[in-house]
């Protein structure tokens, strides 16, 4: 069962939503709670602590919407929120989104569309949960996790519910730090680990601060997946992100004169998502697999250092909110057809 919190002062909404979901209800696939403002939202949520998500709008009094998310940002990371207000201008949207909405509903409400978008965030809170669990069954992990998240984990009991594989809308990006082998060739190997760690670090934290995920780490370069709304406008933010901050890191030493810098290629497209390995091994990892994917990689591997790199369909959908510099036409491998590449200046 799914226990939402929805916070709206309209006392007519509460009415309106258990005569919608009337059905779900009595089934128990739906548990509503309902809070009259951001404030009453967050002691619901001290009574209710297995509330999986939030809707909420953003105009009550006391606390609106959008402090709720930012708090809710702080204390419970993992509760994903669904804005629904009347407020849908594109100011909002974003501001909502860069305090960690998934999701954005305009009122009137249409239901269908409210089902299907909650239907959606359950689906991502559920993989969440199923990797959380599976890290908890990883005893050898604890020894990396803060103490704050398996303090976390031993406070619920999570059930598997990644049992579908799907066809998903997903922007991937393949960040790679630029001359490590230097490093990992003339360093002891605990400089090498630590050093490297540092760095991904670095670029993990603002991969998260964007709403995406690490994918894997390859060697010396990450993958990033970024779903939901402006999923590519995201992940070109982190790595704007990510290549600020890794030019401010200091060089490593002196007589190597290494200085840190990343390179990298980003893709947007249709990938399939799933829990892909080998059964008899018992090593499964969930990922996503697919031309997008492929063509990141391979943007990523003709990038040069400082450099971001995006293909033309991405360039026509991002060309009014980043400034971009036309490189021209590269053929990938396996590509029939040239494509025209461009770097993301900010």
């Amino acid at each position: 069962m799914t226990k939402i919190l929805v916070a709206d002062d309209e006392v007519d909404l509460e009415v309106l939503i258990k005569q919608k979901f009337r059905q779900k209800i009595r089934d128990r696939e739906f548990e509503f709670v309902f809070a009259i403002n951001g404030r009453d939202a967050l002691e619901k949520l001290q009574q209710h602590p297995d509330v999986d998500i939030i809707l909420s709008d953003i105009n009550m009094p006391e606390m609106d919407g959008l402090t709720l998310l930012s708090r809710l940002s702080e204390s419970r990371p993992l509760i994903k929120s669904v804005i629904v207000s009347a407020y849908g201008d594109m100011e909002n949207i974003r501001t909502a989104m860069n305090r960690g909405a998934f999701d954005f509903i305009t009122k009137p409400i249409n239901f269908d569309d409210l089902s299907l978008t909650m239907e959606k965030t359950i689906r991502h809170v559920n993989q969440i949960r199923e990797t959380i669990r599976a890290i908890k069954e990883n005893n050898i992990l604890k020894m990396y996790v803060d103490e704050a998240v398996i303090n976390f984990m031993n406070s619920h009991e999570f059930e598997s519910s990644l049992t579908a594989n799907e066809h998903v809308e997903a922007t991937i990006a393949f960040i790679d730090i630029c001359g490590f082998t230097l490093i990992s060739e003339n360093e002891p190997p605990d400089v090498v680990v630590k050093v490297l760690n540092n760095y991904f670090d670095v670029i993990v934290q603002e991969i998260i601060s964007q709403g995406g995920y690490v994918d894997k780490f390859v060697g010396d370069a990450v993958m990033a997946v970024f779903q939901g709304n402006f999923h590519l406008d995201r992940a070109i933010d982190a790595c704007l992100a990510v290549r600020s901050k890794i030019n401010s890191l200091p060089g490593l030493k002196e007589n190597l004169a290494y200085h840190p810098k990343v390179a990298i290629g980003i893709n947007s497209g249709e990938v399939v998502s799933g829990n892909i390995g080998s059964v008899s091994l018992k090593r499964l990892d969930y990922t996503v697999i697919g031309d997008a994917v492929n063509v990141a990689e391979r943007l990523q591997s003709i990038a040069a250092p400082d450099q971001i790199i995006i293909n033309d369909q991405a360039f026509v959908k991002v060309k009014e909110s980043f400034k971009c510099n036309p490189i021209g036409e590269v053929l990938l491998k396996n590509k029939s057809n040239p494509m025209n590449i461009y770097n993301v200046l900010e």
